[in-house]
């Protein structure tokens, strides 16, 4: 008798082929039965009757940072509410595990800077019991996950436990990089997917120092490549600063050849976009990378959805790839006021920006959308740019900003358009098929933005309302892809033996809900949710977790092991 048995569904088996009406049996977590037949007449101790539904494997989020959240969340939400059934964190060189208990601040202080995850939220929530990182792996399965997790060993953490602060300053000499890649390769044996590390300006650490991994060098990095080509097994991931949207400049191509010719490994690198006005320019970073761009050599990683974030400038997050903003962070409210009041740092500004011309435009293209003075809701009642109040004002959009900002008592909400806009732009992406779509940052800037919606963004907006990819398109890049590209066992499509992750839903009706807040994060502390309609079930090994969005019990997620490949 099966688990579970779901009959007269439209199943879409992950591979890209056509859907077909059948029925699926899970049995002991695996799905045992695959049929063409839409009724078995077979017994199961749960039966659901999908007609109507599309039933497909679960989906797969490649980009998450749900390394803390899941310490106080075990259900990773929001992923689940949008028919993940697995994600992979670790990414962008920051996570909290390895750990010596004297670094556990600056390590959560590293995720606040990069992830903008609040302090006091992470203190209350993380117990700590570990300190390397098979012990974390081990510590989340036995505390039980809703979902499945599939870590990567981000670079951080590692340069912090073998170098402790002087990882802040430099590179590693030859007995650091011994230890590092030996610590890789236990994390790597405990089941760790690769290894991450970011060089994007706007990443900063403890202080607003460039975040640790930033200060790797060739040596080390080589040295933990090597380890997974020796290996056989693993991937990287890495967050690329780069000089422009659609394009790689020398520099950061070199890097990216480096690591997969010294890994022999697949590297996917952050991110592919389109210049503004020009909905085909990620074709000149197309032709720039050449022969290496291929699932088993270089992948960008793609969105689905417009690139924003809302903040304030209490943590400019977002302004961190701008140099001039590094002395803001890790600040009192008062010392921030001061310097955003300084004209020094304000020339400085001015004379970064004339070096950036990708970034300027940015300023007027951001607006306030909350603050406590009756200015500020008036400008975002009337939803004006920075640009439209410095028009009226005499002044820049980014000195608009910064004066709003400053009588708010640095208090006011920003609404950052940063990329990814242009509907055109992103229909050429995705239509492309060689990317991977990604970047849902799940469990980071949790209170700034929430795109872990994703999968029912892209069904809903892109195949039914804009039809640019077919449906079984679009579940294939969600699931078949990011499983075939970290090797993630048993997951991805529907086949007798894989896992019985399955994601039920309904066509139609599918799609994302704009996102709200809500003060459930440790001390009460708010965070952006989207709920979703239309996904009917998430099943995760045989069960049923969550039915039109509500909670139906258990915690079937495991902790995902990598297999040499």
């Amino acid at each position: 008798m099966y688990d579970l048995l779901i009959e007269n569904a439209r199943i879409c088996d992950g591979t890209g082929g056509e859907i077909y009406t059948g029925s699926v049996g899970v049995e002991n977590g695996t799905i045992t039965r695959v049929s063409p037949s839409a009724r078995s007449g077979e017994n199961a101790a749960r039966k659901i009757d999908a007609e109507g539904l599309v039933l497909s494997p679960g989906f797969i989020d490649p980009h998450t940072h749900y390394d803390a959240q899941v310490a106080w969340d075990p259900m990773l939400t929001c992923s689940p509410w949008h028919g993940v059934t697995s994600v992979v964190m670790g990414n962008c060189g920051v996570g909290v595990a390895p750990v010596r208990p004297e670094m556990r601040d600056t390590t959560l202080w590293d995720l606040v800077n990069v992830e903008a995850i609040p302090f006091d939220v992470m203190k209350q929530g993380i117990d700590w019991q570990w300190e390397t990182h098979g012990e974390y792996l081990d510590a989340l399965q036995k505390r039980g996950l809703g979902i499945n997790v599939a870590s990567l060993a981000p670079l951080t953490p590692i340069r912090h436990y073998v170098m402790g602060e002087a990882s802040f300053e430099r590179s590693a000499n030859v007995d650091e990089i011994d230890e590092m890649a030996r610590m890789f390769g236990a994390a790597l044996d405990a089941g760790a997917f690769g290894l991450s590390t970011t060089t994007i300006n706007n990443h900063l650490g403890f202080g607003g120092r460039p975040i640790a991994c930033r200060n790797a060098s060739r040596d080390e990095l080589g040295a933990l490549c090597r380890v997974m080509r020796d290996a056989g097994k693993g991937g990287i991931e890495l967050a690329l600063a780069q000089s422009n949207p659609s394009t790689l400049n020398d520099e950061e191509f070199g890097l990216l050849e480096f690591l997969v010719t010294q890994s022999a490994r697949p590297v996917t690198y952050l991110a592919m976009f389109n210049d503004p006005g020009d909905p085909k320019s990620y074709l000149q970073g197309v032709e720039r990378l050449g022969d290496l761009l291929r699932w088993d050599r270089a992948v960008p990683q793609i969105t689905c959805r417009p690139v924003k974030n809302q903040f304030d400038m209490k943590n400019p997050f977002i302004l961190g790839t701008l140099q001039t903003f590094s002395a803001a962070f890790n600040r009192t409210v008062d010392e921030q006021i001061r310097l955003y009041s300084d004209s020094g740092f304000r020339r400085k500004l001015r004379e970064e920006l004339q070096t950036r011309p990708f970034i300027e435009p940015m300023f007027g293209r951001m607006r306030p959308l909350d603050g406590k003075t009756d200015a500020v809701q008036k400008h975002a009642l009337a939803r004006e740019s920075f640009a439209d109040i410095g028009r009226d004002q005499g002044k820049s959009a980014l000195e608009a900003m910064l004066d709003l900002a400053i009588d708010d008592g640095l208090e006011m909400t920003i609404d950052a358009e940063i990329a990814n806009y242009e509907p055109e732009g992103v229909a050429n992406l995705l239509r492309d098929g060689r990317f991977m779509i990604g970047l849902s940052d799940g469990g980071a800037h949790v209170s700034m933005l929430l795109d872990a919606s994703y999968p029912t963004y892209l069904l809903g907006k892109w195949v039914r309302e804009r039809q640019v990819l077919r449906l079984e398109e679009a579940v294939r890049q969600l699931t078949s892809v990011p499983a075939g590209f970290w090797g993630i066992p048993r997951r991805g499509r529907i086949a007798e033996g894989m896992a019985g992750d399955l994601t039920l839903f309904d066509p139609d009706t599918v799609d994302d809900v704009d996102p709200e807040y809500v003060w459930d994060l440790p001390g009460g502390e708010k965070r952006f949710v989207a709920r979703a309609t239309g996904v009917h079930a998430t099943i995760v090994a045989g069960e049923v977790l969550y039915q039109d969005g509500d909670y139906q019990g258990g915690l079937p997620g495991q902790v995902l092991r990598s297999e040499a490949s």
